[in-house]
């Protein structure tokens, strides 16, 4: 007979979590592809910026591109909701007065709230706090919620990035472009010594 959840294991818990976010996941509709992309999006990061990203998971928070490609890596492991709300809160504090109540109200119902669409891997501390603080809103009343789910995504999905194919192929693209380089300078280099010494 059941006994309930209570009785259940946290990690059994947890892990049936886990699968209906993969399983709501798949079964959203695939948003509809912007007719003109960001710039961010457009642009191809430069070497000096994919170093950057493998210094602190700040710099990749800092990047417009490389909140991209963080994007698309944790798409790929089925957290998106992780900087989707990260995001959200950033654009949260930037929110007019008057729209404050609203907006914290549906940021609290897509992420925070248990059972939530989107739902965020927050302490029950946390969420009860966050709840509470909606009610009386302000600029600050998803802070803790937010620096917990960054913290998250530093330990846990920032080594997982560093070390993806997604990161080893722009690091890669980028050690053959270098490569390209260097042999069409040396090519260069060559036919001008021929055109100063008329050589043929």
């Amino acid at each position: 007979m059941c006994k309930g959840l209570a009785t259940l294991p946290a990690t059994c818990l947890k892990g049936a979590k886990d699968i209906k976010h993969k399983i709501s996941f798949l079964l959203q509709k695939p948003e509809p592809q912007a007719a003109h992309p960001t710039a961010a999006a457009k642009r191809v990061p430069n070497p000096a910026e994919v170093e950057k990203w493998k210094e602190s998971f700040g710099h990749v928070m800092n990047s417009d591109s490389g909140r991209t490609v963080f994007t698309s890596f944790l798409k790929s492991e089925f957290s998106q909701e992780n900087i989707d709300f990260w995001i959200a809160c950033q654009e949260y504090k930037k929110t007019s007065p008057s729209k404050l109540p609203s907006r914290a109200k549906q940021i609290y119902q897509q992420y925070v709230k248990a059972d939530a669409p989107n739902e965020v891997n927050l302490d029950g501390e946390t969420r009860e706090e966050t709840r509470q603080n909606v009610e009386h809103p302000c600029p600050s009343c998803f802070d803790k919620a937010q620096k917990t789910i960054y913290t998250l995504m530093e330990k846990d999905s920032y080594r997982r990035f560093l070390k993806s194919k997604l990161m080893q192929d722009l690091c890669r693209k980028h050690g053959n472009d270098a490569q390209d380089t260097k042999e069409k300078k040396s090519f260069y280099c060559a036919d001008n010594r021929k055109v100063l010494t008329g050589g043929a």
